[in-house]
């Protein structure tokens, strides 16, 4: 009987031990705090920053925040907006969905500079292409760039459709 207790002390106790090293690896790649919802996060490629997409546990069109962030979890480079109040105002959503293709984005305008997160599959390519990041743009200009995330991204993005305005439907 001590024997048995032993295994399963032990099998708890590597079971725990995975449990929290799973979580910590994750909560590094998101810019969101403790308490908020990742809507969308992930390490970009070529580099060591983040971007999230963090809300507040209770998300409505009226109540709750929603805001971007870019940058390392050291040092947040941008915060959009600034001011959590209302936020959902500021950010446009589009979702475009067909048989072996679906793009949905989630955009907003800073100062000079359009931003979109997206995330995109076209099952009609070979071999089929899917990809996430954040695109940004000048306003004034053509010039666009384009950092898509290393790996698959943490993506809720759906959650948004009833929060804000949606561009994509006629």
């Amino acid at each position: 009987m001590t024997n048995r207790r032993l295994l399963i002390f032990l099998f708890l106790l590597t079971a725990t031990t995975f449990t929290y090293k799973a979580g910590a690896a994750t909560a590094g790649s998101s810019l969101c705090g403790p308490g908020e919802v990742v809507i969308f996060s992930c390490p970009l490629k070529g580099s060591n920053k983040i971007v999230s997409l963090c809300s507040s546990p209770k998300l409505t069109k009226t109540e709750g925040y929603l805001q971007y962030r870019f940058g390392l979890p050291t040092k947040v480079e941008l915060e959009y907006p600034t001011e959590r109040r209302e936020s959902q105002k500021s950010f446009r959503y589009s979702h475009y969905f067909r048989a072996q293709v679906d793009l949905t984005e989630i955009s907003f305008t800073s100062g000079n500079f359009n931003y979109t997160v997206f995330d995109s599959y076209n099952g009609e390519e070979r071999p089929a292409v899917s990809d996430q990041g954040v695109t940004v743009s000048a306003t004034a200009g053509k010039k666009e760039v384009t950092h898509s995330c290393r790996g698959r991204a943490q993506a809720k993005l759906g959650v948004l459709t009833e929060v804000l305005e949606n561009t994509s439907e006629p």
